[in-house]
């Protein structure tokens, strides 16, 4: 399969949001994104609006030419604005208020708290035909437990190794990580991602 790139433009909404103005636009930023050759634009609604707007991914969805991911908790506020906006994909992701970013992947663990909101949302998203990507840790067993969920796709969270000392023991051993996780998405038959923290220098 050939790698894409999706490009998160949340922090340009931060930016938008901290100025307490109508600029930088997070949709103009989506445009030029991908005039420079980006292959998708990823947002995060959250929950309590720090940075992307629902105007923000009503504008997107009807701009933006390549994939439109939209980034959501599983509650059904995020449900309904979903089914109602129809973005190409949504990714499922953890949320607490006092994160400056996503800290890490979702818990799927069965019966745990979340399992029967997570089982709702996907439930409700395929029926609208949205596919779903569930945003993990990058553990075998977590990447199985989210297709019994049904999720088609599974993004792993990079952050772990992206925090590591560059070529550290400590990289070599999230690397690999990741190598066993995305080897167990491809051996079930899942599309696979991979986010946070990446940039120039990790991904070299």
């Amino acid at each position: 399969m050939v790698p894409r790139l999706y490009v998160n433009i949340d922090h340009v909404a931060t930016l938008r949001q901290q100025r307490g103005t109508q600029y930088p636009d997070p949709v103009v930023a989506a445009g030029l994104c991908e005039l420079a050759g980006a292959d998708g634009i990823t947002v995060h609604l959250r929950e309590d609006r720090r940075h992307i707007q629902e105007r923000d991914v009503r504008l997107l969805r009807q701009t933006v030419r390549g994939t439109f991911n939209l980034e959501m908790a599983a509650t059904d506020e995020m449900l309904a604005i979903a089914v109602d906006v129809r973005p190409d994909f949504c990714t499922l992701v953890p949320e607490k208020r006092a994160e400056r970013t996503t800290e890490g992947g979702l818990n799927v663990t069965p019966g745990g708290a979340g399992d029967l909101a997570l089982g709702r949302v996907i439930a409700g998203l395929r029926a609208a035909g949205i596919a779903v990507s569930l945003f993990i840790d990058p553990d075998p067993d977590v990447v199985a437990r989210s297709q019994q969920l049904g999720a088609t796709t599974v993004e792993l969270h990079t952050g772990y190794y992206c925090d590591a000392a560059p070529r550290s023991p400590d990289a070599t051993r999230q690397l690999a990580r990741l190598e066993g996780a995305a080897r167990a998405a491809g051996t079930l038959g899942l599309r696979l991602g991979a986010g946070h923290g990446l940039d120039y220098a990790n991904v070299a």
